[in-house]
This record gives C-alpha cells, structure tokens and sequence, in this order.
C-alpha cells in the first residue's frame, strides 16, 4: 500500500465519519437521516464518533487494503487514526459553550440595582401608567 493512500484513507474516514456525526449535511439530508434511523442501533452509532468511524473504516480498508490480512489491519487503523485526527481537531477548535448565564442582563432597558428589577422604563421615560418594578 502506499503512503498516499493511507493518508487520503485516513482523512476519508475522518471526513464521512465527521459528516455523519457532527454535521447537517448539504440540504440538511444528513439530518433527516439521523432523524429516520432514531435511538436504534444505527441512530446510537451515529451518537458515538468512536463507533461511527469502526464501521466507516471497513469499506474504506476493503478498498485499500491488498489482500485479507492488510485489510483486516487496515480496519481498525483507519478508525483508530480518524480518532486521532478528530481528537486534534477538537483541540485546535475553540470550544462552544452549551450554556452560560451573565449576570447583568445585555438589554440596556433592564437595570439591576439593590436586589430590584426594573421590566419597564419608568412612567418618566415612557408616558405610561407605572414602573413595572418588581422588588425581590
């Protein structure tokens, strides 16, 4: 086998398996299908990066490989190399929060001041009836 075609196996692994598990895909087809397949055992293994690229490797080492024994080595190396590949992705990426609060509020109309807070501007500002102050 050559070395190119072991880094371009390698990448193509990492690239479909990335696909499957972490993108919508154009026209958003690979999100209908991780819809379709659901919480069985296709929908799991498209949860799990680690999986995922077990069973993408297979038809990429089938391809690859020369005879039986470099294809059956060529399996779990492509899936063990596309878990280093996106091991180090992840590391050069920033990461995303999943949730975050800030304490002061964004929106300029909402002051925070000695426990109370205002959900309206004043009857000064507005013209209205009311503060709309809600004390704690």
């Amino acid at each position: 086998m050559n070395g190119y075609l072991l880094v371009l196996g390698v990448l193509g692994v990492w690239r479909v398996t990335h696909l499957l598990h972490a993108e919508d895909g154009p026209g958003d087809v690979v999100v209908r299908l991780r819809q379709r397949v659901g919480h069985g055992i296709l929908g799991k293994a498209m949860d799990c990066f680690k999986c995922l690229s077990l069973w993408v490797a297979a038809p990429f080492a089938l391809l690859l490989g020369d005879d039986y024994v470099e294809r059956g080595l060529l399996w779990p190396a492509l899936s063990g190399a596309a878990i280093v590949v996106e091991g180090a992705v992840r590391r050069l990426m920033p990461a995303e929060a999943a949730w975050a609060e800030d304490p002061a509020p964004l929106d300029p109309r909402f002051q925070v001041e000695q426990g109370d807070v205002q959900l309206r501007k004043s009857e000064a500002t507005t013209g209205g009836p009311g503060n709309g102050q809600i004390n704690h």
